[in-house]
């Protein structure tokens, strides 16, 4: 890098926030940098959070043959015994493959990447200390924090990233053990319990709250519970946890605060992460963290300090990988006087879990809230032809739509392929269509996206009695 010190748009962390902030940057023609505190670029999203647990979600159900089971029963498998190694291949070159993408992107765009910890002296200048003991101090006209966040680890619970670890401790492991208790049932906790469920590993979930994933449709959520029991995961809800403690054995013993016991190989612990932000040295910017550890900013992703911004997993939901790209790039244009180009309604949610789930829109619970009148259709997948040909045994697409005027106002969908098939009730919601579009236009046959045209029939026969 040429020495330089000042810079239109300053960016701490290189995660997907940070990549779109800077690129967008620099096609406006600004000079940006990346400040990386770690030795590779990417972020939490390339190494710990999103690439690597969707990349072993696919190489186990590839392995474990899971996706012809509806055909050749449940002992098939493509490979017999398989190995934390034959999960760890597949994700190293996932990983490097996505690396030189992003190294092409930032070197085409001229984007100059310092590893180092970055760190406010005062509202318009950072210092970063590099590995090699050295510091620069860098200056720029805007800034924008995207540092991400990493799990939280409480101080009574004795993590030693063998016995006892979290999801980011999870992708290290050197062997596959053969019963897991994870703790907390977010969207991470759902997802790495599904997957190891699918190895044939015992798993028990645990989440100290009633509900489990709340901001998912309840029949959903029901169907969903109803399909990891038959496959023989336990799970247990609404109850505090005494204490997690590991035996002279190595095992590890959860006691409950109602008494019960659960013994495990390993403890996963996947209850909230906090940001990243400890050693920005906030107070020297006039900025402050809550006690999570994020950055509240306005509609534009500002801080209290106008000309820092903050944006991704650092500023709290919805923090998907998604809008993270969409909030940096907002963040260009808006500190470079562009008006931005995609709003963050009406956004899809994805869960990569065992079968998937997606969604948009309302829920019925929300719509009943509203008092919004109201009529669903359902289609279940076993009986399209696709989910025929496909093997499958579960999975489901509901739409509501509006009783008044038949305008589509939610997607939710469990099974196969939910997170691509999501996308075309996001059109319609989008574009402020009605259950008509489907009802009223031919879709290919066999498909499961022809799900979404018997699923209309289905409430357009409700409305009619």
């Amino acid at each position: 890098m040429k020495q330089q010190s000042r810079f239109d748009l300053i960016v701490i962390g290189s995660g997907p926030a940070g990549q779109r902030a800077a690129i967008q940057a620099a096609k406006l023609g600004k000079r940006a940098v990346i400040i990386e505190r770690n030795n590779v670029i990417g972020g939490v999203a390339l190494h710990t959070g999103t690439i690597p647990s969707k990349t072993l979600r696919e190489t186990i159900l590839y392995l474990t043959g899971w996706d012809q089971r509806g055909f050749y029963g449940h002992d098939y498998r493509l490979k017999s015994e398989i190995t934390a190694e034959d999960l760890r291949l597949r994700l190293d070159i996932t990983i490097q493959h996505e690396l030189e993408i992003i190294h092409r992107k930032l070197s085409r765009n001229n984007i100059d990447v310092i590893h180092g910890t970055a760190s406010f002296t005062d509202p318009n200048t950072i210092n970063v200390h590099q590995e090699d003991g050295s510091s620069l101090n860098l200056s720029a006209d805007y800034f924008l924090i995207a540092t991400g966040t990493r799990p939280r680890r409480p101080d009574n619970i004795e993590f030693d990233d063998i016995s006892i670890t979290d999801a980011d401790g999870l992708l290290n492991a050197t062997g596959l053990p053969e019963s897991v208790t994870i703790i907390g049932a977010g969207v991470i906790g759902i997802e790495y319990a599904t997957m190891l469920n699918a190895l044939e590993i015992d798993v028990t979930l645990i989440n100290e709250s009633a509900n489990i994933l709340p901001f998912v449709d309840r029949e959903i959520i029901t169907e969903f519970l109803g399909h990891q029991k038959n496959r023989g995961m336990k799970f247990y809800s609404g109850t505090k946890i005494q204490s997690i403690l590991k035996t002279t054995t190595g095992t590890v013993i959860t006691t409950m605060e109602n008494g019960e016991k659960h013994e495990c190989e390993v403890l996963i612990y996947t209850a909230g992460r906090i940001g990243c932000t400890s050693s920005l040295r906030l107070e020297n910017a006039g900025l402050t963290a809550n006690n999570r550890h994020l950055i509240k900013v306005n509609e534009n992703y500002q801080t209290d300090v106008a000309h820092i911004f903050a944006a991704g997993d650092v500023i709290g939901f919805p923090s998907l990988a998604s809008t993270a790209m969409e909030q940096g790039r907002t963040v260009a244009l808006h500190a470079f006087g562009y008006e931005k180009v995609c709003d963050m309604i009406n956004i899809p949610y994805g869960i990569y879990s065992v079968p998937e789930i997606s969604m948009i829109g309302k829920t019925e619970a929300e719509l009943q809230q509203e008092n919004i009148p109201y009529v669903t259709g359902k289609a279940n997948f076993q009986e399209t032809a696709r989910g025929q040909i496909l093997g499958l045994r579960s999975g489901m697409l509901k739409l509501l739509a509006s009783s008044t005027d038949r305008h589509l106002l939610g997607v939710h969908i469990m099974g196969y392929s939910a997170t691509e098939l999501v996308h075309i009730g996001q059109s319609v919601i989008k574009l402020q269509g009605k259950l008509d579009y489907f009802l009223n236009n031919i879709f290919n046959y066999p498909t499961l996206a022809g799900a979404y045209k018997i699923a209309a029939l289905d409430a357009w026969n409700h409305m009619q009695n």
